[in-house]
Protein backbone atom coordinates (compact mmCIF):
# COMPACT_ATOMS: atom_id res chain seq x y z
CA UNK A 1 0.00 0.00 0.00
CA UNK A 2 1.14 3.78 -1.20
CA UNK A 3 -0.60 6.79 0.07
CA UNK A 4 -1.82 8.49 -2.92
CA UNK A 5 -2.92 12.11 -1.48
CA UNK A 6 -4.80 14.00 0.91
CA UNK A 7 -7.49 16.09 0.13
CA UNK A 8 -8.77 19.09 2.87
CA UNK A 9 -12.27 20.73 2.61
CA UNK A 10 -12.38 24.23 1.84
CA UNK A 11 -15.13 26.99 1.58
CA UNK A 12 -13.15 29.19 -0.94
CA UNK A 13 -11.81 26.77 -3.79
CA UNK A 14 -10.33 29.79 -6.02
CA UNK A 15 -9.07 31.54 -2.80
CA UNK A 16 -7.25 27.96 -1.65
CA UNK A 17 -6.25 27.12 -4.81
CA UNK A 18 -3.67 30.39 -5.11
CA UNK A 19 -2.69 29.91 -1.69
CA UNK A 20 -1.27 26.21 -2.68
CA UNK A 21 -0.04 26.94 -5.81
CA UNK A 22 2.19 30.01 -3.52
CA UNK A 23 2.61 27.82 -1.36
CA UNK A 24 4.70 25.54 -4.06
CA UNK A 25 2.07 23.12 -5.54
CA UNK A 26 1.53 22.25 -8.67
CA UNK A 27 -2.26 22.73 -10.22
CA UNK A 28 -3.03 19.33 -12.50
CA UNK A 29 -6.77 19.14 -12.20
CA UNK A 30 -8.98 22.21 -11.37
CA UNK A 31 -12.43 21.33 -11.49
CA UNK A 32 -14.34 23.91 -10.54
CA UNK A 33 -16.42 25.08 -8.59
CA UNK A 34 -15.82 21.55 -6.09
CA UNK A 35 -12.37 19.95 -6.77
CA UNK A 36 -8.25 21.07 -7.33
CA UNK A 37 -5.59 18.80 -7.10
CA UNK A 38 -2.07 19.40 -6.71
CA UNK A 39 1.18 17.86 -7.48
CA UNK A 40 3.66 17.88 -4.42
CA UNK A 41 7.21 19.54 -6.15
CA UNK A 42 8.87 15.93 -4.53
CA UNK A 43 7.71 12.37 -4.91
CA UNK A 44 4.43 10.80 -6.14
CA UNK A 45 1.76 12.05 -3.13
CA UNK A 46 -0.91 14.27 -4.42
CA UNK A 47 -2.69 17.33 -2.35
CA UNK A 48 -6.71 18.08 -3.21
CA UNK A 49 -9.06 20.30 -1.99
CA UNK A 50 -12.69 19.95 -2.14
CA UNK A 51 -15.41 22.46 -1.83
CA UNK A 52 -17.52 22.29 1.50
CA UNK A 53 -21.06 23.90 2.58
CA UNK A 54 -19.25 23.40 5.86
CA UNK A 55 -15.79 22.98 7.78
CA UNK A 56 -15.75 20.36 10.26
CA UNK A 57 -15.74 21.55 13.56
CA UNK A 58 -12.85 21.42 16.44
CA UNK A 59 -8.90 20.54 15.43
CA UNK A 60 -9.86 19.53 12.09
CA UNK A 61 -6.98 18.24 9.68
CA UNK A 62 -3.24 18.46 9.88
CA UNK A 63 -1.14 18.28 6.74
CA UNK A 64 2.69 17.49 7.21
CA UNK A 65 4.65 18.87 3.91
CA UNK A 66 8.99 17.78 3.95
CA UNK A 67 11.02 20.51 3.20
CA UNK A 68 14.70 19.80 2.81
CA UNK A 69 15.75 23.10 3.03
CA UNK A 70 12.90 24.51 5.71
CA UNK A 71 14.57 27.46 7.07
CA UNK A 72 14.76 28.73 3.33
CA UNK A 73 11.86 27.45 2.01
CA UNK A 74 9.65 29.18 4.76
CA UNK A 75 12.02 32.26 4.40
CA UNK A 76 11.04 32.47 0.33
CA UNK A 77 6.96 31.87 1.30
CA UNK A 78 7.25 34.84 3.97
CA UNK A 79 8.48 37.04 1.27
CA UNK A 80 5.39 36.12 -0.89
CA UNK A 81 3.38 37.04 2.05
CA UNK A 82 2.62 33.61 3.42
CA UNK A 83 2.20 34.32 7.71
CA UNK A 84 3.12 31.12 9.66
CA UNK A 85 2.03 30.40 13.25
CA UNK A 86 5.44 29.10 14.11
CA UNK A 87 8.37 29.77 12.55
CA UNK A 88 11.08 26.92 12.15
CA UNK A 89 12.21 25.21 15.24
CA UNK A 90 13.94 22.39 16.73
CA UNK A 91 11.28 19.84 18.30
CA UNK A 92 11.65 17.27 20.74
CA UNK A 93 10.87 14.20 18.19
CA UNK A 94 14.15 15.41 16.38
CA UNK A 95 12.59 16.85 13.43
CA UNK A 96 12.40 20.63 12.33
CA UNK A 97 9.04 22.47 11.92
CA UNK A 98 7.25 25.35 11.11
CA UNK A 99 3.58 25.84 11.12
CA UNK A 100 0.68 27.73 9.52
CA UNK A 101 -2.99 27.43 8.86
CA UNK A 102 -4.21 27.60 4.99
CA UNK A 103 -7.08 30.09 4.40
CA UNK A 104 -9.84 27.31 6.23
CA UNK A 105 -7.58 26.92 8.95
CA UNK A 106 -6.75 23.66 7.67
CA UNK A 107 -3.20 23.00 9.84
CA UNK A 108 -0.31 22.83 7.93
CA UNK A 109 3.27 21.46 9.08
CA UNK A 110 6.33 22.18 6.92
CA UNK A 111 9.03 20.14 8.24
CA UNK A 112 12.40 18.03 8.02
CA UNK A 113 13.27 15.04 9.69
CA UNK A 114 15.63 13.68 7.44
CA UNK A 115 16.42 9.86 8.45
CA UNK A 116 14.39 10.56 11.49
CA UNK A 117 10.59 10.73 9.84
CA UNK A 118 10.69 6.81 9.30
CA UNK A 119 13.83 5.96 11.56
CA UNK A 120 13.46 7.34 14.90
CA UNK A 121 15.68 6.15 17.47
CA UNK A 122 12.38 5.18 19.44
CA UNK A 123 11.24 3.14 16.34
CA UNK A 124 10.01 -0.21 16.87
CA UNK A 125 11.79 -3.00 15.16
Amino acid sequence: MNLNQVTVPTKDLIKSIGFYEKLGLKLIIKAIPTYARFECPEGDATFSIHQVDELPHGNGVMVYFECRNLDIYVAGLIEKGISFDELPNDKRWIWREARLKDPDQNQLILYFAGKNRKNPPWRIV
